[in-house]
């Protein structure tokens, strides 16, 4: 049984391919965290749950169903073909 549940990973995310993306990125940030903890080596951000789990993807999952990790889209640019 997955905790937190599917339904509410969907919502917060929009996609599962959102969330898988989403989800992957934040375990990597979460582990190279853990990994560097105490080296002082530039600016990674801390768990930003409390949580029992123990596995930086569960982690992650459970950081986007608190709604603390959020996707973020870049804006399309629109080009004027003509020249002003």
């Amino acid at each position: 049984m997955l905790q937190p549940p599917m339904e509410v990973l969907l919502e917060r995310t929009e996609s599962k391919f959102i969330l898988v993306s989403l989800a992957a990125k934040r375990a990597r940030q979460v582990n190279d965290y853990r990994t560097k903890l105490g080296e002082g080596l530039g600016v990674m951000i801390p768990p930003q749950v409390e949580s029992d789990a123990t596995k930086p993807l569960s982690l992650a999952f459970d950081e986007i169903a608190a709604g603390r990790i959020v996707p973020v889209f870049p804006e399309e640019e629109i080009q004027d073909d003509e020249p002003e």
